[in-house]
């Protein structure tokens, strides 16, 4: 069977004057706990009424209800049954109603006495899910129930005879007994007042509200930590998430972690494990102390450091100026408190950094990534002030530790991803230019030859001179065939690390010779410009690679010439510059270089008229060999020009091997300096 209708509304019906009111399950508990105590206080009480909701809920209470029956005459206990939770008739009686039944919705207990009288009518009250705070959803003591808790001995005798007629529906064979306990209340009405003693229900009250007071403010200080430590993760993930700048987070990193722990001083800086010191940046100074920003901060011969390497966790000390390290067996022993003991022993100690920056307590947590170490987290108490880490705040630390270890591995990785993506653009544009020169440097002469050699072959009776003039044309664009691909190839070997560079003393006078020997071998006499070498005869030798010094002044004087018309002019110069550097210079009359391609003539395949519609030879690569040729020796290459047909000079040094002018003489110069042979090309 079961019953729909509300012991709740029953009873406003029988009393309309009733006001309802709306209770938490919390306080309900110590209401009931209370008015349960009146009974076990021996005041007396003949009926106990209890109407539990669920079976779990009586199970808690079970242990109670044996004492309550102990000092009660008639005892019932009403309960949705779960598991074995059945009509019974014991110490007292169990009633269980229908899962369906309004009691299931409902919370009473009734307790009638000679001297005492009290009962408490509840039926929880459900809140739409719109409208509740999912933390309450969440939380049993938060359930919300309205109804009545009153001292009114009439009320109480209603609420009584209501629950004892839901009892005598379920269990009819109760008839005699619930008679009887009718026949009481009858006698309980004509009680005007309540004359128990109220001491043991205000004690259990205080005592409840004390507990609860105890566990809120206790959860209230676990939340805060809770609050803490995710405001200060979620705002280096949001400095994350903005830049990949470690320098940004360390900055957010710092500021945030010291204003939330308070320290005297917080520093958050980058260090791998071979590093003998570190210059500190970031820092946040919670208190009147010196900074320590822009000083070098000693790690190799910091035993603290040391600990934090070799066990690769935090470190720290409680009294960092109570002499905190015993040397004991040549190996120093931290004090009771610190996390890591007996580092290895170093030369120096951390007092004298201690009494320096007066640190007191001294905190090292390692920002450690697949056991390397990355960086580390300091916090430092100074002056006279101790301060004992508890495991809530150093797990602070260690959270903010992994996200910035977090943040340094995603910079790296960006910084790796950033390099590639320009590499990749770099080959995307080599590509291109690869097509177009090939396109070009090669569709060109290729069909020059095939031509020349189709029309020998299908003209027998051609003259001498116009097949003289044939295979001249041949042969030429051979040769441009040739220098093309040996240019591919020589830069490809410089760009990809795998030239053996041969470095001895020579004189620089013979490299400059070789070099415009090669150049008046491969072109006409007639066609070249004016050409001037002003080399001083008591230079110091320079420290180099013949072969690839010939080249670079090769290349240089064969783009001179070619830019310039044959009534210009070609100086090469050298000089000491006043350090350990020679200074070569290619200078021209030629048509000069724009300010603002001064430093993009070096690239690949550049070229000043654009690949395709030049009016001069060559690929483009000239001067990319040239600076990767310079750099590979030890020197650096740089172009001038006021603009325009005024001209360019190509200034690159080379390192020397004495600066006195007596080694550089002839007689040296043939017994120590071997003559370069040029290239082959």
């Amino acid at each position: 069977m079961s019953n729909s209708t509300s012991i709740l509304e029953d009873l406003l019906q029988t009393l309309p004057e009733l006001r309802t009111q709306l209770y938490f399950k919390s306080s309900l508990t110590a209401l009931s706990h209370a008015m349960e105590d009146q009974v076990l206080a021996g005041v007396g009480s003949s009926l106990v009424i209890a109407s539990f909701q669920r079976e779990r809920f009586y199970r808690q209470e079970a242990h109670r209800y044996l004492r309550i029956s102990e000092r009660a005459d008639q005892v019932y206990v009403l309960a949705a049954p779960e598991t074995d939770f059945a009509n019974r008739s014991g110490q007292y009686e169990t009633i269980a109603f229908a899962p369906t039944d309004a009691l299931a919705h409902e919370w009473h207990l009734v307790v009638i006495g000679a001297r005492y009288a009290a009962c408490l009518i509840c039926r929880e009250k459900q809140v739409p899910i719109a409208e509740a705070d999912s933390t309450q959803l969440a939380t049993d003591q938060a359930r919300r129930f309205e109804g009545i808790w009153t001292f009114d001995r009439k009320t109480v005798c209603v609420v009584a005879e209501l629950l004892l007629d839901r009892i005598l529906a379920y269990r009819p064979e109760l008839a005699t007994k619930i008679s009887q306990a009718k026949a009481q209340l009858q006698v309980a009405r004509r009680i005007s007042a309540n004359n128990a003693d109220p001491e043991p229900f205000a004690e259990r009250l205080v005592t409840y509200l004390q507990a609860g007071q105890y566990k809120l403010l206790k959860a209230y200080r676990s939340i805060a930590a809770k609050e803490q430590k995710e405001r200060l993760v979620n705002s280096i993930t949001a400095a994350i998430r903005r830049s990949f700048d470690p320098e940004e987070i360390f900055a957010v990193a710092v500021r945030e972690l010291g204003q939330a722990l308070r320290g005297c001083r917080c520093l958050i800086y980058r260090c791998k494990e071979t590093d003998l010191s570190v210059t500190i940046q970031h820092e946040y100074l919670g208190a009147a102390v010196d900074s320590l920003v822009g000083q070098a901060w000693v790690l190799r011969d910091n035993p603290l450091f040391q600990a934090v390497v070799e066990h690769q966790e935090r470190v720290y000390l409680n009294d960092a100026q109570a002499d905190p390290w015993v040397l004991e067996d040549g190996r120093t022993v931290l004090p009771p408190g610190s996390s890591i003991a007996q580092p290895s022993a170093r030369e120096a100690q951390p007092e004298s950094l201690a009494q320096r920056w007066t640190i007191a307590t001294w905190l090292m947590v390692p920002v450690m990534h697949q056991n390397r170490l990355l960086g580390m987290v300091e916090l430092h108490t100074c002056g006279g002030t101790l301060h004992e880490w508890t495991e809530a705040e150093l797990g602070l630390i260690d959270a903010i530790a992994t996200q910035i270890g977090v943040a340094l591995i995603q910079a790296e990785a960006y910084a790796h991803l950033e390099d590639l993506n320009q590499q990749l653009a770099a080959l995307d544009v080599t590509r291109s230019n690869l097509i177009a020169i090939t396109g070009h440097e090669l569709r060109t002469p290729l069909s020059t030859i095939q031509v020349c050699l189709e029309s020998l072959s299908t003209e027998p009776d051609m003259p001498p001179e116009l097949r003289q003039i044939m295979l001249q044309s041949a042969l030429s664009d051979t040769e441009r065939m040739r220098k093309l691909v040996q240019d591919f190839l020589t830069l490809s070997q410089l760009e990809s690390g795998r030239v053996q560079w041969h470095l001895e003393p020579l004189p620089l006078q013979e490299c400059v010779d070789l070099a415009l020997s090669s150049l008046r071998t491969r072109q006409q006499q007639g066609d070249l410009p004016e050409i001037t070498a002003q080399v001083p005869v008591d230079l110091p030798l320079v420290q180099t690679d013949g072969e690839w010094l010939v080249e670079v002044l090769s290349k240089l004087l064969d783009n001179a010439c070619k830019f310039t018309d044959p009534q210009g002019r070609v100086v090469v110069q050298a000089n000491q510059n006043g350090g350990q550097m020679l200074e070569v210079t290619v200078a021209d009359t030629g048509r000069g270089i724009e300010p603002n391609r001064l430093e993009t003539v070096f690239d690949r395949f550049y070229q000043e008229e654009g690949a395709l519609r030049r009016t001069t030879g060559g690929t483009g690569l000239g001067l990319a060999i040239c600076r990767q040729i310079v750099t590979g020796l030890g020197g650096r290459i740089w172009a001038e020009s006021s603009g325009k047909d005024q001209g360019s000079q190509f200034h690159f040094t080379v390192p020397i091997v004495c600066s006195k002018p007596e080694e550089a003489s002839p007689k040296n110069r043939t017994e120590r300096g071997k003559i370069p042979r040029a290239r082959s090309r």
